[in-house]
């Protein structure tokens, strides 16, 4: 299988702030929809996901946005069967960020991820979603 079969689309945008309450005003001043909120406790960090339509951007309070252009942090990608998409990513020379597939206790399951940067640094999660 090439990586494509396993992306099913985007997941969601990643943006970092220093005032999670600031943003999810701003964003449903937009129209956002706040769809899922929890605390990342292994980073200590408040996260919300809001949406609008089909896009889902992952709010989370790190306190170290840089408040300027190029501030997203990632844009993460739907995909089936995690695992062996990594190793597929893998065999193509691409490092995880994190040295391995991870999970995390947020929805109603858990999502796990890994991400790999691109050629300008750029931050690319592939995340399932595990129903």
């Amino acid at each position: 299988m090439e990586i494509k079969d396993f992306i099913s689309g985007v997941q969601h945008i990643g943006l970092p702030t220093n005032d999670i309450e600031r943003s999810m005003d701003f964003y449903r001043s937009l129209g956002f929809e706040l769809v899922y909120e929890t605390v990342n406790e292994a980073a200590d960090e408040r996260v919300a996901f809001m949406s609008l339509g089909n896009l889902v951007m992952e709010i989370y309070e790190n306190r170290c946005a840089v408040e300027r252009s190029g501030a997203i942090d990632h844009v993460a990608l739907d995909v089936v069967d995690i695992d062996s998409l990594y190793g597929r990513v893998k065999a193509l020379g691409y490092e995880a960020l994190e040295g391995e597939v991870r999970a995390l206790p947020f929805w109603e399951r858990c999502v796990k991820f890994f991400t790999i940067e691109g050629p300008d640094r750029e931050k690319i999660e592939f995340c399932e979603r595990l129903r």
